[in-house]
């Protein structure tokens, strides 16, 4: 039998957010012994690689070229802020709760476009998204004794990324994704070398397997993405974006003994089907 485009591309977004979710897992260990510009460093150089095999194999020779210099170094500046915050918050909270809450970007993202680009968005949607925040509101209980402070940093990487993610939208305008990984890459790891002398943990012997996983599966959930993009439409791909949940739920509970209560999980439904709608009704109206 054989798979549609559409189909291929599917199967490699859902291996792209499954190769994410065991990235997180071993983040979430490395993060405890390590410092968060060591593991952002480690990305970036991967991210390097990436960046030159994509040249490599599409034939672009002048990959470090870009248009806009100034919105590749502001993309890539919100890019180190808003890794720094998803992986800082993996030591304080489970995989489940920092995924459901992070999981509010596209919905962000919409509401941003409205405000910023001046794009359209109805009344249906505008409800979908005020539910989407509700969902967060239901998992971080905010006034209650329950109320961890640390989830405002899964929220606040939310809305860091979701700039990041606007102006990635605009930068491909004008550059190629080879040459925003380059940049991103680039810009990251020159930061981060500048940083990490002041925040230095010293390695371990198992530290080289952390590393090793992280490089392997950061990579591969890249690559991954880049594949299904390549055969599916961006709109269909977007919604998979939210199996990331169900991934940190079955890791976090395998790996870490750890299970979201009720109202986790209902807030984590809530986001998801608000999402999906606004994705959907994007979709639709372009």
């Amino acid at each position: 039998m054989r798979l549609s485009p559409t189909s291929i591309g599917i199967l490699f977004a859902v291996l792209a957010y499954f190769s994410f979710s065991l990235l997180d897992t071993v983040q979430k260990t490395t993060v405890i012994y390590h410092s968060i510009f060591q593991i952002l460093f480690l990305k970036y150089f991967f991210t390097l690689f990436l960046s030159i095999f994509e040249s490599y194999r599409k034939k672009n020779n002048y990959f470090f070229k870009t248009k806009n210099f100034k919105l590749q170094i502001t993309r890539s500046i919100l890019s180190i802020i808003e890794s720094g915050c998803f992986v800082l918050s993996f030591r304080y909270l489970t995989l489940a709760d920092a995924h459901s809450i992070g999981s509010l970007t596209p919905i962000i993202i919409v509401a941003l476009s409205a405000i910023i680009l001046r794009e359209k968005v109805n009344l249906k949607t505008w409800i979908a998204i005020f539910f989407g925040f509700i969902g967060v509101l239901v998992i971080i209980r905010p006034g209650l004794s329950i109320f961890d402070p640390m989830s405002l940093i899964p929220l606040a990487g939310a809305f860091f990324l979701s700039f990041y993610q606007i102006l990635t939208r605009k930068v491909s305008k004008y550059d190629s994704s080879e040459t925003s990984l380059f940049y991103t890459s680039v810009i990251g790891i020159i930061l981060m070398s500048l940083i990490i002398p002041f925040f230095w943990q010293p390695l371990q012997s198992y530290s080289y397997l952390l590393f090793l996983g992280i490089g392997v599966f950061f990579s591969l959930g890249i690559y991954f993405q880049i594949i299904a993009l390549s055969f599916a439409k961006a709109s269909v791909i977007q919604p998979f974006h939210y199996t990331l949940i169900l991934w940190a739920i079955i890791l976090g509970y395998f790996f870490y003994n750890d299970f979201p209560d009720i109202p986790t999980i209902i807030g984590a439904i809530i986001i998801t089907l608000s999402g999906i709608y606004v994705l959907n009704s994007r979709s639709t109206a372009e």
